[in-house]
């Protein structure tokens, strides 16, 4: 399964493209065609923006983010989550596979998760070693505590992470999305169940369903489901938690007291496909599995993430898919 690698590449414009393209406008605003001299980048009180009508801002955002929503109905993995764990996932997966569709889930407005603060909402980070590497392949500066590591603000690392992973052709985000439910279908590789997709739905449909008729939702199609929602909480551990209610699992393990030494292992360890077609990472795991929480480390949820991206390649490596579907 190989769709077409994306080429696409964007540059920003500078003063002078943009006026060569005025002269060779048709396009009228108010029935008048645009002139080279209505742009003007002169920072004494003169400054001019090209004109613009206010159906053209919605025209070209509409546009772009249905042509998104269509061709990503279909994806190659979801990741459920776009904190420090489903965000490496994402950067590793789109580096080493930039042939497949990516498509990243996010229920806040802003991206990101815990990870834009270190502990006690102070603003280092801490990583452990070795996940360092992570870091210095992102091009992260931090200051080297011979075990461990320092970023002087957890904002500069996923800043850097969240640019680097929307910049690639192959990614696209979602954020104030929420996912509602898991697509299961008859698993055709053993004789039990597969997550086949996600439910979705805007995240301020999904918090008001007790306040509203129904408003059903929407889905995409993908053969793998990475979840790292995070531990509980109002839309952490979803994936886990809806394990339970449907039947695939017994019952939560529930995430256990500090242990910084015992936790991030653990974690990064035990990340792995918990059903057929869906991968769990980060701290949600710590609520299926039982493991401790970490606490203000952040190395462990890095290296999650990254091993939950090799798991994603290896599971589409071994299965045939069609249109979205693992069908042998």
């Amino acid at each position: 399964m190989a769709p077409p690698v994306a080429t696409e590449t964007s540059y920003a414009p500078s003063v002078s493209d943009l006026k060569s393209q005025l002269n060779g406008s048709k396009t009228e605003t108010n029935g008048v065609k645009p002139k080279v001299e209505d742009i003007v980048e002169d920072w004494s009180g003169n400054y001019q923006f090209a004109p613009i009508e206010e159906a053209e801002v919605s025209r070209a955002m509409i546009k772009r983010y249905f042509d998104q929503m269509y061709e990503r109905a279909v994806s190659d993995v979801v990741i459920v989550g776009a904190g420090s764990a489903g965000l490496s996932c994402a950067y590793h997966l789109g580096t080493t596979r930039p042939d497949l569709k990516i498509t990243i889930i996010e229920a806040n407005v802003a991206p990101g998760g815990g990870a834009w603060l270190g502990g006690q909402l102070m603003t280092p980070m801490v990583v452990r070693k070795p996940a360092d590497r992570f870091l210095a392949e992102l091009g992260v500066p931090f200051e080297d505590e011979e075990t461990f590591v320092v970023v002087k603000h957890a904002a500069l690392f996923t800043s850097t992470l969240l640019s680097k992973v929307l910049a690639m052709p192959n990614v696209v985000m979602f954020n104030a999305t929420a996912v509602e439910d898991l697509i299961v279908r008859p698993d055709p590789v053993s004789s039990g169940q597969r997550v086949g997709g996600v439910v979705t739905n805007w995240t301020l449909v999904a918090l008001n369903h007790d306040t509203q008729s129904c408003m059903d939702p929407n889905t995409i199609t993908a053969p793998v489901i990475v979840t790292a929602t995070g531990h509980d909480g109002p839309m952490g551990a979803f994936s886990a938690k809806r394990l339970v209610s449907t039947g695939m699992l017994k019952e939560l393990g529930n995430m256990r007291g500090l242990d910084m030494l015992r936790s991030e292992p653990a974690i990064v360890n035990g990340t792995r496909e918990v059903v057929p077609g869906l991968i769990m990472a980060g701290m949600e795991l710590s609520e299926h599995d039982g493991a401790n929480r970490m606490g203000p480390t952040f190395g462990g949820m890095m290296s999650s993430g990254v091993k939950a991206a090799k798991e994603a390649i290896r599971i589409l490596d071994s299965h045939k898919v069609v249109k979205g579907k693992v069908v042998a």
